[in-house]
């Protein structure tokens, strides 16, 4: 029997998860391949895989954000002057297309993930608890259309295609938001605003850069944390979360002991899982400016 479209996206994102349950800290990570980036990438932030094309969001940062003697109106620092873009890339590294995305002080995208149809793109201020501008955009002509704009700064966002919600993480994943939206699918019409709650995240380990939603009710992030040892220094420690998004716990956590060149783990900024064979395929970009993308197959 012939799947649909939606039934093959739904099983190979079941099987994605179930796989990712299996890793753990024993995991042989073996890497097969890198894909030099031929144009300077800024601070990348978000990372979809579409066919033969990478989609990558990420951050110019012209005048950094400023710390404030104290906080003046809800702001510990300064907004700070930039620009946000989605690139599309082709399998060579090299730039297809540039999209700008951001309005005044909002330039900072953050995670982003695919429904099947839009790659949704949050653009915040460079700073917590401030604004942002949530966007869907048409990989095939990179065309946006702004969905929503919500009051704090949204650094990732997860698509539930089944049930009309997308989840987000705040600056430094410290809350998760869960949107809903009414009548019209977001994935396919033109709905109204949705309306959002807020959650609290209790796991401290890792702040998470980017998150992939799994069927049928999770989402995969990763990201890191920096720790200061005794007579050693600065250790950043990276990993991935498998987040319940109905209860909003990290039910299945595994360390990612890889380093790039730059002595960055590999999931300093945004990340892509995908099914190969029998193993689990994540591709990594942890470098700023001059990248590369990683290719690793998690083994079992």
């Amino acid at each position: 029997m012939n799947m649909t479209r939606n039934e093959a996206i739904r099983r190979n994102s079941e099987e994605i998860m179930c796989r990712f349950t299996r890793l753990t800290a024993a995991t042989t990570w073996q890497r097969v391949a890198e894909i030099s980036l031929t144009f300077p990438t800024g601070h990348p932030q978000g990372l979809v895989k579409i066919g033969e094309f990478l989609y990558i969001s990420s951050v110019e940062i012209t005048s950094p954000p400023q710390k404030l003697p104290s906080p003046e109106n809800g702001y510990d620092r300064t907004a700070g002057e930039g620009a946000g873009f989605l690139f599309q890339v082709d399998s060579n590294g090299n730039l297809v297309e540039k999209l700008s995305l951001g309005e005044n002080s909002m330039y900072h995208p953050g995670g982003i993930d695919y429904d099947g149809r839009h790659i949704w793109v949050p653009v915040a201020e460079y700073r917590p608890n401030s604004r942002s501008i949530v966007y869907r955009v048409t990989p095939e002509t990179l065309n946006a259309r702004e969905m929503f704009r919500w009051d704090d700064h949204i650094g990732g966002l997860a698509c539930n295609r089944w049930n009309n919600r997308l989840h987000g993480i705040s600056w430094g994943s410290r809350a998760f938001y869960d949107w809903k939206f009414a009548g019209v699918s977001p994935w396919e019409g033109e709905p109204s605003e949705p309306t959002g709650k807020c959650f609290l995240n209790g796991s401290f380990y890792i702040d998470y850069q980017d998150c992939q939603f799994l069927e049928p009710h999770y989402m995969l992030c990763c990201g890191l944390n920096v720790y200061t040892l005794p007579k050693i220094g600065i250790v950043p420690i990276g990993g991935l979360e498998l987040v319940d998004i109905e209860s909003h716990v990290a039910i299945h956590q595994i360390p990612v002991p890889l380093y790039s060149g730059t002595l960055r783990p590999m999931t300093q900024n945004p990340f892509f899982v995908e099914l190969h064979r029998d193993c689990l395929r994540f591709s990594f970009l942890p470098d700023d400016n001059e990248s590369t993308v990683y290719v690793y197959d998690a083994l079992f």
